[in-house]
């Protein structure tokens, strides 16, 4: 009987783990859309394995990629404008899904995380 529950425990558990195949999207071009109030924006990112081009609202912006491993990586303005701007992110890839994966970012240093999920329209 014992054996049986811990089966089947195991068994429905693991039909819940999201896919992670990360290393698909350390490269290529990826679009996601943030909502803030009721203004959806758009941004446009160019990753180069250590190099990420962020296009938002017709500006450029560019930073280093640090990868922790396959799915958390560490973004830092190359050339911040601001107090702000400087401060590192952390991302982390949650789920992936074909062309589309799922991630939380926040300030290195903080707790406070928020979700999103990206598109790659690029290889």
């Amino acid at each position: 009987m014992r054996i049986t529950f811990l089966f089947s425990l195991l068994l429905l558990t693991s039909c819940y783990n999201k896919e992670r195949d990360c290393s698909d999207f350390k490269t290529g071009t990826f679009e996601f859309e943030a909502l803030s109030g009721t203004e959806v924006f758009k941004t446009t990112i160019i990753r180069k394995d250590s190099i990420e081009i962020d296009y938002f609202d017709g500006k450029s912006d560019t930073s280093s990629v640090r990868w922790i491993n396959d799915c958390e990586y560490v973004l830092e303005k190359l050339n911040p404008k601001n107090q702000a701007e400087k401060k590192a992110i952390h991302i982390k890839i949650l789920a992936t899904d074909k062309n589309t994966y799922t991630f939380e970012f926040r300030e290195v240093g903080k707790t406070k995380t928020s979700k999103a999920s990206a598109r790659k329209v690029i290889p």
